[in-house]
């Protein structure tokens, strides 16, 4: 198994470091300022960062988000638009051929934006927070829903449940009210509806692969410069941005073992986190940094789940 690409350290100005991404700040040939995002194979659970990563894991979910990217501009490139310019570094300024080289597969260059501070939350199925939330007040983010739902059963129709963006620690469940008090009725009534329509679209998919996608979490963006031969009226229009519809930010689940009423295997990183939760049960981590070293197994295990989850959808293998 080769190594996995932990870190960036690229001659490009604005260096921030997420908890899996590098983004840097880049000016395109044609002068548009544009971000340079490096999916690392850093792996983060429990918002806290492992000290080993997952080897090719930036690879998969640059290539699955580029697959959802190329499907929405052909489905919804009407209602819509996206930041990704290109996946391709010789298209980054600036950089020798070395320097260019690890980016391969896993960089995307994208439209600088002013990030909207809201994680716009869609959700299928009644899971994870969704679920604890449930139980507790028969709603969830303000939105009720009938009685008697089991773990993980489908919900009569998609619910919009957005959340703070938060520097540190866990993002914040929010009503649809508090959003709009954040960010405007106007953009958050706007972002509802393109995620919903981004939602159903990816779900009916993925359906006929195989996969329900349980819920899934989108972040937009306004972006800060106009692209050449922009009509005047994209100006101010949110765009979609970041990462989309990956088993990082989305729960993936496979169709043929789906049974409602208890959690689900799938394909994101809950395996690693049913790992982790384990260590956490047996006294061995507090889910505090640092993090415990993720054994040979379940780095090779949780990589063959992101494979799977990206052959299912686009029918192809990818080789790292």
């Amino acid at each position: 198994m080769v190594e996995p690409l932990m870190q960036t350290h690229l001659p490009l100005p604005g260096r921030r470091q997420g908890k899996v991404r590098d983004i840097y700040e880049a000016s395109l040939k044609d002068g548009s300022p544009a971000l340079v995002i490096v999916a690392s194979d850093r792996l983060s659970a429990f918002d806290v960062v492992m000290p080993n990563g997952i080897p090719g894991k930036g690879v998969v979910l640059t290539q699955i988000s580029n697959f959802w990217f190329d499907m929405i501009k052909a489905k919804l490139g009407g209602q819509l638009k996206h930041h990704l310019i290109s996946t391709d570094p010789a298209d980054i300024p600036g950089l020798t051929d070395a320097q260019r080289a690890p980016l391969r597969g896993r960089v995307m260059i994208g439209r600088r934006t002013k990030v909207v501070p809201i994680e716009c939350v869609v959700r299928g199925y009644l899971a994870g927070s969704g679920w604890a939330e449930y139980k507790q007040s028969q709603s969830v983010c303000g939105v009720k829903l009938s009685a008697g739902l089991k773990q993980c059963d489908k919900l009569p129709s998609p619910i919009f449940t957005p959340a703070t963006k938060e520097e540190t620690g866990h993002d914040e469940n929010v009503s649809f009210e508090r959003a709009a008090e954040i960010v405007g009725v106007e953009l958050i009534t706007k972002l509802r509806d393109m995620s919903l329509a981004i939602y159903v679209m990816a779900r009916d998919y993925a359906a006929t692969r195989g996969i329900i996608i349980a819920d899934t979490k989108f972040e937009f963006g306004l972006p800060i410069a106009k692209l050449p031969g922009e009509p005047p009226e994209a100006q101010g229009q949110p765009i979609l941005i970041d990462e989309v519809l990956t088993p990082d930010s989305s729960r993936f689940w496979p169709a043929d073992q789906y049974k409602p009423g208890q959690d689900q295997p799938s394909f994101d990183k809950q395996y690693v986190r049913n790992y982790l939760q384990a260590l956490v049960d047996k006294g061995q981590w507090n889910k505090t940094p640092p993090g415990p070293t993720m054994p040979a197994e379940v780095v090779r295990n949780s990589l063959d789940r992101y494979l799977e989850a990206y052959t299912r959808l686009t029918g192809k293998t990818l080789a790292l």
